[in-house]
């Protein structure tokens, strides 16, 4: 495979999953440890990643105060409508963080009530400054990376709420494994958040069907729902109508 070829792969990675690890580029890729790194270094002296320790990171997803363009952003706010329509007054709610997350916040209406918590500063300022809900952060240690709230006191504060219905993203599933992720406290997390729930609905685009990481977060008869910016009747969704419903 070509230099050029490889780092488009990397970058259409990145550009999915707002981080990559270099075992798994090796992996994917098929080279060495080395090549990857080259691959990486080159990258960032173009401007168009971050590189850090075992892998790297998309320069917008880590910027998220700035006005940074949104991948897929079109498709990430189809999903947000469908969401919406799951959500009604009086309800509590459990919200897991990422940028599809964020577009769900800036759609809820300003008249709904209820009760939301999240583990998402960022969710929660949007919802906060736009509705009646009221809004509980479960906060922790900040990954950097995700603006996420990890750490055993997230979890601890999830172990002791039940909500009605939770939204989560993820950055793998797939009909084999389930819901994947690449990092340890938050998929402690998401597990957490859907111990927590009564039902759950997973929000993902569908460039992230069939695809998996080294971490399940749970198996797919765990889930309710499945939200894509695909029709419900697409080809692609037709194995995943035997778990749960597409919406």
């Amino acid at each position: 495979m070509l230099q050029e070829e490889r780092q488009k792969i990397i970058l259409e990675q990145i550009s999915l999953h707002h981080k990559v690890l270099s075992n798994e580029l090796c992996t994917l890729l098929g080279v060495s440890l080395d090549t990857v790194r080259r691959d990486l270094m080159e990258l960032e002296k173009e401007g168009k990643i971050l590189k850090v320790h075992g892998g790297a990171l998309a320069k917008t997803f880590h910027q998220p105060f700035q006005q940074a363009a949104v991948y897929a952003k079109e498709e990430k706010m189809r999903i947000a409508e469908k969401a919406l329509s799951l959500v009604q007054n009086g309800m509590t709610l459990l919200t897991g963080g990422g940028t599809i997350m964020v577009e769900f916040a800036k759609m809820i209406p300003a008249d709904l009530t209820g009760t939301l918590f999240t583990v998402s500063p960022l969710v929660a300022l949007e919802v906060a400054q736009r509705s009646s809900v009221n809004v509980i952060l479960l906060a922790g240690q900040l990954a950097p990376n995700s603006y996420i709230c990890t750490g055993a006191s997230v979890v601890s504060q999830l172990s002791e709420i039940h909500v009605d219905l939770c939204f989560l993203g993820t950055n793998g599933i797939s009909a084999e494994a389930g819901l994947t992720d690449y990092d340890w406290e938050i998929v402690q997390v998401k597990k957490a958040i859907i111990k927590a729930s009564r039902r759950v609905a997973v929000m993902s685009i569908a460039e992230k069907l069939e695809t998996n990481h080294k971490l399940q977060v749970c198996s797919l008869n765990t889930i309710d729902f499945l939200l894509t910016d695909l029709a419900p009747g697409d080809k692609k969704l037709e194995k995943y109508n035997q778990f749960f419903k597409v919406i």
